[in-house]
């Protein structure tokens, strides 16, 4: 939408916003920011926690295919995650104190698949693979904090187009090879799914723990940023020693610093451990990210997008463009409505096998 990559009121003059909150206090008022400010940071709080279980899960899937090349196919290989999300974590807590991000260089039918489950089974399903796509697409709430600061009003618009495109045709298609692959055995995690060629699903693997280390940290500066914000003006008191920039210098071949904060060091450290613990006490990460891209899909993705855009372009109510709007807004409402009752239904059913602080392959 325009108005979530340009200025308010006039898309190239006006003041620009910053934040999602921003848009959306300027455009629709304060009485929205609460809201949306609880579910946009929820939903990124919730993305770490998925991002820490699901690196765990692929790092523990190289060491069991390590384990069955050695062994054996038949070989009894069981691996417990716990140790890598705690290593995933003290990885973040290290990232985190770096620089701020922008300072930084460098026709498959479902209901025919699984002949003896029964069809309430089938549908809760298909209802949390809708809260997991819809999870997908819950990039609104990151497009203003990281937008280019070139022509946004236009070169945002591409990429939205072009992000859009590409992800819906990437979860069709994975989609499709899930199903085909595995039938209604198919996995969360479609890689924990495969263990042949060995080399190709450990490539894979490592692929997917390198882009989400990185990607755990563009979700979490944002939450960091907030947090600290709110925060400077509370500490100012004792600005003389939370707020005190300190200097560390590094002798090496070369001369190296490296600059903090207390304040920086204690509230990121202490929110990336509270994050890791949460993440080992629920390990059964698929169904709690298609609950949380349930509830946030249509709020953060269709309802406050498209209001600001109207209010952006001055429709009126009653006329054939809002009429769409609303009409689209309902089916987005109905798709997260029965997504978040399958993901309720997921949830309840891996709550009868799992165990906190417990997670094996």
């Amino acid at each position: 939408m325009e108005c979530c990559s340009t200025g308010t009121p006039d898309p190239v003059k006006g003041r620009r916003n910053y934040t999602y909150m921003d848009a959306v206090r300027a455009l629709l008022g304060p009485k929205h920011v609460l809201i949306s400010g609880i579910m946009q940071y929820s939903m990124l709080w919730g993305i770490m926690i998925g991002f820490t279980i699901t690196t765990a899960i692929s790092t523990a899937t190289i060491k069991r295919s390590a384990c069955f090349h050695e062994k054996g196919a038949n070989a009894k290989c069981k691996v417990s995650g716990n140790s890598y999300m705690l290593a995933f974590g003290a990885l973040e807590i290290l990232l985190s104190q770096f620089p701020n991000l922008e300072k930084a260089k460098g026709t498959i039918k479902v209901a025919m698949a699984g002949e003896d489950l029964a069809t309430s089974t089938k549908i809760w399903q298909v209802f949390q693979a809708l809260g997991n796509i819809a999870f997908s697409y819950t990039y609104s709430m990151l497009l203003l904090e990281i937008q280019s600061p070139q022509a946004e009003n236009k070169a945002m618009k591409r990429v939205t187009l072009y992000a859009i495109g590409g992800t819906a045709l990437f979860y069709t298609s994975l989609g499709c090879m899930g199903y085909a692959a595995f039938g209604a055995d198919v996995p969360g995690n479609y890689l924990t799914g495969f263990y042949k060629p060995l080399w190709l699903v450990d490539i894979a693997n490592l692929a997917v723990i390198i882009h989400l280390i990185v990607g755990y940290q563009v979700f979490a500066q944002t939450i960091f940023a907030m947090n600290e914000k709110s925060l400077a003006t509370r500490w100012q008191a004792h600005g003389s020693f939370f707020n005190k920039i300190y200097t560390v210098r590094l002798q090496c071949k070369q001369d190296y610093s490296f600059q903090f904060t207390p304040s920086r060091l204690l509230l990121r450290t202490g929110f990336v451990i509270f994050t890791t613990l949460v993440a080992m006490m629920f390990p059964f990460f698929n169904a709690i990210l298609g609950l949380l891209g349930s509830i946030s899909f249509w709020p953060l993705t269709v309802y406050f997008p498209l209001n600001m855009y109207m209010v952006q372009a001055n429709i009126k109510r009653g006329d054939s463009t809002w009429i769409m709007f609303q009409v689209l807004s309902l089916l987005c409402l109905v798709v997260s409505l029965v997504s978040v009752i399958g993901s309720v239904a997921g949830m309840l059913e891996h709550l009868k096998h799992a165990q906190l602080f417990h997670i094996n392959l």
